[in-house]
């Protein structure tokens, strides 16, 4: 089955996707040479449906493990939460020959990363994502982080796993908002590095809920790549997979956490992104459909609703971490497959581009 290695020098990894994985995870994690006492961190909602089989293989596979559940939600990004967590690895016994699986979406992922990262200095991690937007995307790279009321991982620290476990049969048991909303960062990958995998997209139905270990596979890839040339975002190339995502965090921080659906702002965001692209990038109006036409596919919204205030979404906006000294950075689409980054968005670009998530998409 297919394995995407991140390759990052003596932080190099593998990514594993292979159906079925979960319940191995006890013997796929002895072949990595991990060893000590396994901490799993998983969230209410996961925990209920996967956290027996974790811990039946870890103990199958010989490892003593602890299990430490945190509320399912984007809430439980906070530095609250880090340090119960912290106290709560302590109590347990846990010190810095012990090793911590995240196992969960993108919020565990994120959380769980971080308290690897500080705990004892910063100890051994495994990811196994549980949703599409964690598999694709947030399990893979090495961010870790937690939020701040001013905005989404404005504290956080890079901190590669050391293996990444992904298990598509997991999928099955995602609520079917919650499996869809992951189709925006597919899609996002797809759009700024492999045209072609817009139209495979396409053919797939947004109900089934069974998604190919070779799909995810490919998707996978195309971040890791990208984070291999620019692990830290310091060339202006990792900042590429930040496409609809400057008004999409926007967005997500204007609204109560958990209000929306990280994928259904990053959704909203990448419509503003081929809008703006279309202005300052020369994108082709059949590429933007293309893109947007994908979303509805999933049923993601491209609309706005009346009751978000948009100068709140601007003011949520200035204090994104993609503005650096005021300036505004905004990944553009030049063609389908293929972005770069720019400075030529302006802060009137970004209020009209938000005015017109306000109005139906209407396809031209």
């Amino acid at each position: 089955m297919p394995t995407v290695r991140v390759d990052l020098g003596d932080r190099s990894y593998d990514v594993r996707v292979e159906n079925g994985l979960l319940a191995r995870a006890g013997s796929v994690l002895t072949e990595t040479g991990l060893r000590g006492k396994v901490a799993v961190v998983s969230d209410t909602n996961v925990a209920a449906f996967h956290a027996d089989t974790l811990l039946q293989a870890l103990k199958s596979a010989g490892y003593s493990s602890s299990l430490h559940i945190v509320p399912a939600g984007e809430a439980s990004k906070s530095m609250k939460q880090a340090e119960a967590l912290c106290s709560e690895l302590a109590e347990s016994g846990h010190d810095r020959r012990s090793f911590l699986v995240a196992l969960g979406g993108g919020v565990v992922g994120d959380l769980a990363g971080f308290v690897a990262a500080i705990f004892f200095r910063g100890i051994p991690f495994v990811q196994i994502p549980t949703t599409i937007v964690a598999q694709v995307d947030s399990s893979v790279g090495g961010k870790t982080g937690v939020n701040l009321p001013q905005g989404k991982n404005l504290l956080g620290a890079f901190h590669q796993p050391s293996l990444v476990l992904v298990d598509p049969d997991v999928l099955t048991t995602l609520p079917s908002r919650e499996y869809r909303e992951g189709f925006a960062e597919v899609i996002k990958h797809a759009a700024i590095r492999d045209a072609a995998m817009l139209d495979d997209l396409a053919n797939l139905d947004p109900d089934s809920q069974v998604l190919p270990a070779e799909l995810i596979a490919r998707n996978i890839a195309i971040k890791a790549r990208i984070v291999e040339a620019d692990e830290q975002e310091t060339l202006g190339i990792r900042a590429l997979l930040n496409l609809g995502h400057t008004i999409g965090h926007g967005i997500e921080a204007a609204l109560p956490y958990g209000e929306m659906l990280h994928g259904e702002a990053i959704s909203l965001g990448l419509r503003a992104a081929m809008f703006l692209s279309q202005r300052h990038a020369g994108l082709a109006a059949a590429d933007a459909r293309k893109v947007l036409t994908l979303l509805q596919h999933f049923r993601l919204p491209l609309q706005l609703d009346s009751g978000i205030d948009p100068q709140r979404v601007l003011q949520k906006l200035e204090r994104d971490k993609k503005f650096e000294a005021g300036k505004i950075r905004f990944v553009l689409m030049e063609k389908a497959g293929s972005a770069h980054l720019s400075h030529a968005v302006t802060q009137t670009d970004l209020a009209e581009a938000v005015e017109i998530l306000r109005q139906p998409y209407l396809a031209d």
